[in-house]
């Protein structure tokens, strides 16, 4: 009896994976997908978008606290359980709602998490299937804590599922999701402590502007520990005591509830990718310029798995997978380049990044110029009442735009029209004669060319 046989088998359901299946099933290839959790990926299921839903309740309490002063006379209050409520709304479809779509392009469906048994050859459910082509889009997950107590740290899936907020929490890590989630619980009254082992939070975004964004959360009540190594964990009676070092001396401290938020790692290690010749690196799957594996060929990547040079974005991983797919449908080899890539940490305010840093354009020997300022008395934050808005910009020899910084409570919106000018190499006189609705924060953005 012969092996279940596919011309494409695609490992993961986030955007990247459902981007190739799709492509090539209306292709008429034959296609099969595996998932070892729900349907439709990270970001949609435990990531982004629910994520958003509660930031959004949080960007409420600080607009009214800010306008506390001059008017509003009632601070914005959460009422966490019917938040959540409200965010299972956009969660609770999403499964079913994928699973739907795939079944009507006619790809079959597996809910295990395969493994290569040798090149072409997996098994999965328990099954043995070969595959002409496999593509592994399976993301990035929680990095493992390795010491003492570390399986009393909770994740980000955790926090988003949380039935009501604790007293306290203690987040390791001082990335994107400490911060995002420290905001959340800052504002809603919850006692938070982040604790990192840099020098700082954000390390991908200019020193000055960080230190603004820091002066704001301390503002809202959260502490920061920094150069500072966890080493142990241990269970009270109600709160978890956190030990670490710093200084090369050890501390502790206890809240309710800690967070494990010190960054995430390629999600490959149930995939036996040495028996499908499959390289990796810690970044995640070893690619060449056409998003194919390195050492073999009938292997692909894309998405957050694949070790590409690419930030970890969904927008982006939705391209790379458009590309794998019709690179597989059509038979035509393309290389990958990469757009102007935004990103943004949903703070309040928000902080926002595009193009090149000033330190980058140094490496890459560009001759460039920075523009800077703090503007809290700019219109657009004075009628907030907010102190924080700033930028920083960098121009090329050309006056082209090279890249862009915001601190501002919209600035995951203006860094769009920042990318979409680098993206189309606007020059920075194109930019500032393009006509933009006032009194507006992208109004503003003319100012800082």
């Amino acid at each position: 009896m012969g092996f279940e046989h596919y011309d494409i088998f695609v490992i993961g359901t986030g955007s990247a994976g459902r981007q190739v299946a799709t492509r090539c099933a209306k292709a008429g290839m034959k296609v099969a997908i595996a998932d070892n959790r729900e349907y439709g990926g990270t970001c949609a299921n435990r990531g982004c978008d629910p994520k958003k839903v509660l930031l959004n309740a949080s960007e409420i309490i600080a607009r009214t606290s800010h306008l506390a002063e001059v008017g509003v006379t009632d601070v914005a209050t959460i009422n966490w359980q019917a938040l959540q409520k409200f965010k299972e709304k956009f969660v609770s479809a999403m499964p079913v709602k994928t699973e739907d779509s795939l079944e009507q392009a006619g790809i079959t469906m597996y809910h295990q998490s395969p493994e290569f048994i040798e090149e072409g050859l997996l098994i999965v459910e328990g099954k043995k299937v070969t595959a002409d082509k496999v593509v592994i889009a399976t993301g990035l997950i929680p990095r493992p804590l390795h010491f003492k107590g570390a399986e009393l740290f909770k994740t980000s899936d955790d926090f988003l599922e949380l039935p009501e907020l604790p007293k306290s929490i203690i987040f390791v890590g001082g990335g994107y999701i400490a911060m995002e989630f420290a905001h959340i619980a800052a504002r809603c009254g919850v006692n938070v402590t982040v604790i990192d082992r840099g020098e700082r939070v954000l390390k991908m975004f200019d020193e000055q502007i960080t230190d603004q964004l820091q002066k704001a959360s301390s503002d809202i009540g959260i502490k920061f520990i920094f150069e500072a190594d966890v080493i142990g964990a241990e269970m009270l009676q109600k709160n978890t005591r956190v030990y670490y070092k710093q200084d090369g001396k050890e501390h502790e401290l206890k809240a309710e509830m800690v967070f494990n938020t010190s960054g995430r790692v390629p999600s490959i290690d149930m995939l036996a990718l040495d028996k499908g010749n499959v390289e990796a690196t810690p970044q995640g799957i070893k690619v060449n310029k056409y998003l194919q594996s390195v050492s073999n060929p009938n292997v692909y990547a894309c998405g957050d798995v694949a070790d590409s040079g690419a930030l970890p974005l969904t927008p982006l991983s939705s391209l790379e997978g458009k590309h794998v797919g019709i690179q597989l449908a059509t038979g035509e080899r393309k290389a990958y380049t990469f757009p102007a890539i935004p990103t943004a940490v949903y703070t309040t305010p928000q902080l926002a990044i595009v193009g090149l840093t000033e330190e980058q354009a140094k490496a890459k020997g560009i001759e460039y110029k920075v523009l800077e300022e703090h503007v809290p008395d700019w219109f657009s934050i004075k009628r907030l009442n907010s102190p924080d808005y700033c930028y920083k910009t960098i121009k090329g020899p050309n006056d082209e735009i090279l890249g862009a910084e915001i601190l501002a409570p919209e600035a995951s919106e203006m860094i769009n029209l920042f990318a979409m000018a680098i993206q189309q190499k606007m020059t920075c006189t194109q930019f500032r004669e393009t006509i933009f609705a006032y009194p507006t924060f992208a109004s503003d953005m003319q100012s800082m060319v």
